[in-house]
């Protein structure tokens, strides 16, 4: 059997985490101009809730494929998919279209970042891929610097649609990289697939997600939607647990949940998740909209998240083996409590610099604490699990990331109502999309145009509170953690 070519693997798996660095700050960035473009800003958190919860329902099925036809394959169909769906969202002609297209290119997304990180917890050793790891976080960071500048000039020059676009040559490469120097070990394993479990966590998971964002808006949050919304995602819900319990080979798992190294890194996972898609798909939206600042500048307050993420990756790998994972957490949690309450206090007067600084020390507490949950998790399972272990921490950061752009949403959405109806007006959420670019300001009046800015203030405040709640949470649960040395663990 040929040879792992591990330099030039590596250098695949970086391209593919490019691919989703690029995905989270490039669209963040430019929602604003695709929000002012094709209307439908009270849809503007499904543009993320739909790529999310694909991305988040098939993550678990992708890793359990992968440990058993291995990872190339499982790999090459979820990039295709990815690709195929960017390529798509940049025709589209209205909100509806592009929620739709987020859709298949959230299939297919669900392959790409936690099959690539499987790939380099197999090729490496514990000990290398705590550095291993840092230096993929930190190529995530890196790249997603580029991200938002990227986002910003493709967005005032040739058109928004690029932002999808960009994905599909560097995606080609890494799919290569992967397919032709990566051997595996031949699988001789019986295919049993857990569709049915699937099928529930499908059903489950869009029921609670559809509930979230409407709820408020579309239907009171005491209604007989909702008891049809929350009586479909419990029964999904234990129906789901009842088939996994059951199967010959589950889709998550279970038993690997009695680690604490792993229980306590997906809970805390699954609350960092609501903190950066609280970051990064309302931001710009703040910085743009309130603060009345170009695209570019929009992009730059995120881009400080993604220099905090690398650098703090980075220092990560080797706090790991000169710490351990408990202190390397606990600080990195304190940097994500700093990082939001700034948001709390954020004012318009305050600038983007104020913006910037917040993004920042949220980037470095989830380079702190990513890196170090995802070198224990593998170092805790074998090489059969760690497939499934790698995408329950995947899972879990996509759930709590899906779970956040809904429940924020709709506390946006919700805030934005009551401060339009508590001062008389009859005003819908779309009246937002006025002052989402330049040259939409300059057509509504002066009074106008403070009315929304405050309205749009307040209600984000709201959100801001929110994602400081998940960040003490998150904190909190740290201490859950085992607090050894070293990075060795029952998988080696």
């Amino acid at each position: 059997m040929k040879k792992t070519n591990r330099p030039l693997v590596l250098a695949s798996v970086m391209l593919a985490m490019f691919i989703g660095a690029v995905e989270a700050t490039i669209v963040s960035t430019a929602m604003p101009s695709i929000s002012a473009d094709l209307g439908g800003f009270s849809k503007y958190s499904w543009v993320f809730s739909a790529y999310l919860l694909m991305s988040t329902v098939t993550v678990l099925l992708y890793g359990k494929l992968s440990d058993i036809f291995g990872r190339k394959p499982i790999f090459t169909v979820g990039i295709l998919l990815f690709l195929a769906g960017s390529l798509i969202c940049g025709f589209a002609t209205s909100i509806e279209e592009l929620i739709f297209c987020r859709l298949v290119q959230g299939i297919g997304a669900g392959a790409v970042l936690p099959i690539a990180t499987t790939i380099v917890g197999d090729i490496y050793s514990a000990e290398e891929r705590a550095k291993i790891q840092g230096y993929l976080s930190s190529v995530w960071g890196i790249s997603a610097v580029t991200g938002p500048a990227i986002g910003g000039v493709l967005v005032a020059t040739i058109g928004w649609e690029y932002v999808f676009w960009v994905n599909i040559p560097l995606g080609i490469l890494a799919l290569l990289g992967v397919l032709l120097f990566l051997a595996e070990p031949p699988k001789h394993q019986k295919p049993s697939i857990d569709y049915a479990g699937a099928v529930m966590l499908t059903v489950s998971l869009t029921c609670f997600l559809y509930w979230l964002v409407e709820g408020g808006i579309g239907f009171n949050w005491i209604s007989a939607e909702t008891l049809l919304l929350l009586g479909g995602t419990l029964v999904s819900a234990a129906l789901f647990v009842l088939i996994e319990r059951k199967a010959a080979d589950p889709m998550m798992p279970f038993d690997i949940w009695k680690n604490n190294a792993i229980l306590y890194a997906n809970l805390v996972s699954l609350a960092t998740g609501i903190i950066v898609i609280g970051v990064t798909s309302y931001l710009p939206a703040y910085v743009t909209g309130v603060m009345e600042q170009p695209a570019a500048i929009a992009g730059f307050t995120l881009t400080a998240m993604s220099v905090g993420w690398p650098v703090a990756a980075f220092f990560s790998g080797r706090l790991l083996i000169r710490i351990g994972y408990f202190q390397t957490t606990l600080a990195g949690c304190i940097f994500l409590v700093i990082g939001t309450l700034l948001f709390v206090f954020m004012r318009p007067e305050f600038g983007p610099f104020w913006a910037a600084i917040s993004s920042f020390c949220v980037g470095v507490g989830m380079g702190l604490t990513s890196t170090a949950f995802i070198v224990s998790i593998q170092a805790a399972v074998s090489y059969e699990q760690r497939g499934a272990a790698t995408a329950s921490f995947m899972f879990m950061r996509n759930l709590g990331s899906t779970m956040g752009v809904a429940l924020l949403g709709s506390i946006l959405n919700s805030s934005l109502l009551n401060y339009f109806n508590e001062r008389g007006e009859s005003m819908t959420v779309d009246a937002i999309n006025g002052l989402l670019t330049e040259r939409s300001r300059s057509s509504i009046s002066a009074e106008m145009l403070n009315f929304l800015q405050e309205g749009l203030s307040s209600s984000l405040h709201n959100v801001y509170g929110v994602t400081a709640l998940f960040a003490v949470v998150s904190f909190m649960l740290i201490f859950g953690l085992p607090r050894k040395k070293g990075v060795k663990g029952n998988g080696e």
